[in-house]
């Protein structure tokens, strides 16, 4: 495992994190569960029937001894969820939607984190985005001063690292959101030991073109720098402008960014997309996540194509942003 990881290992060995999977009957999810109990790194709490989940554990050879598993049909708790639910929902749910919303394990799972008796989630190896993220908006909700979500990437090659954003949820990002998830960027660039210096892309650099699309991108630098003034942060930048030094030097002589910049963030969704998997297919870079940012409490969304080793993954990064 790359020193990225063992990092994150170190950090919440010996936290009594406590991390939700409500996929249970899922191989990789019981695998990866199995190996972070046994490895005493965090505590997994496992959703779905109790007896089939064991079964399934013991056929596949995995000892789930240090872990804990809750059946929404059987547990002991459920009048505080829902009366919690309701309440949280506001009018939008009865206690009777509530008792069958809360059959779901993704609804009961979110619940239980933002309840405090588990620290976050991690979903999405059987369920779509939306049916991970759902719940989260509903339950948990955006911190105080963030108006959205967001996802991103950390780009690993060796000893390099750098943050791309936002390459996972918001398609057409207003200069509110794109400062938002500069700041939230550069929390999580902090969390894998990366000191944030933050380039805002573009196709232009310091004005040299001028329409809506860049001038979006230098309103959402002022209102960053406003936001976290203490932030190495500028733009907006092309990305050679913000990556290699001697362009850097050409194009924007003043900036604090010399091109030295790792944390990028793009300026819609598309661009975010397509640049994250042209490093990752052309420049041979790990792309870890998406990481999601900006909730009150950590939930990530896997990819239903993943295997053991992300999901092992995703909950070392999911308990590392409870810290």
């Amino acid at each position: 495992m790359s020193d990225l990881f063992e990092g994150l290992k170190q950090k919440i060995t010996g936290r009594n994190l406590k991390i939700v999977f409500p996929e249970g009957m899922d191989e990789r999810i019981l695998k990866a569960a199995g190996r972070l109990a046994e490895e005493k790194v965090l505590t997994p709490i496992i959703i779905g029937n109790i007896e089939q989940v064991q079964a399934k554990a013991n056929e596949l050879g995995v000892s789930l001894e240090a872990a804990e598993i809750y059946d929404p049909q059987n547990y002991a708790g459920m009048e505080e969820l829902v009366a919690s639910f309701v309440d949280r929902r506001k009018g939008k749910a009865t206690e009777e939607d509530a008792r069958k919303i809360l059959l779901d394990e993704n609804y009961f799972g979110t619940m239980l984190v933002y309840l405090n008796k588990a620290d976050g989630l991690v979903s999405g190896a059987a369920h779509s985005t939306a049916d991970t993220v759902r719940p989260a908006l509903q339950i948990i909700k955006t911190k105080q001063g963030v108006k959205k979500t967001s996802g991103v990437f950390i780009m690993v090659r060796g000893d390099e690292k750098y943050v791309f954003a936002d390459c996972a949820i918001n398609i057409a990002p207003d200069s509110q959101d794109l400062a938002e998830i500069a700041v939230e960027s550069a929390k999580t660039a902090k969390m894998f030991d990366i000191e944030p210096r933050v380039a805002m892309l573009s196709f232009s650099t310091k004005g040299s073109a001028k329409s809506p699309e860049t001038e979006k991108v230098a309103e959402a630098v002022e209102l960053a720098k406003q936001l976290a003034p203490e932030l190495v942060l500028d733009g907006e930048f092309q990305f050679d402008a913000a990556f290699v030094p001697s362009v850097a030097k050409s194009k924007a002589p003043g900036s604090v960014i010399q091109g030295d910049a790792n944390v990028f963030v793009f300026p819609s969704l598309e661009a975010g997309n397509i640049g994250y998997k042209i490093a990752q297919r052309l420049g041979n870079f790990e792309a870890v996540g998406p990481i999601l940012q900006g909730l009150n409490r950590p939930v990530n969304d896997l990819s239903r194509g993943c295997n053991e080793e992300d999901v092992y993954k995703l909950a070392l990064i999911t308990a590392a942003q409870v810290l």
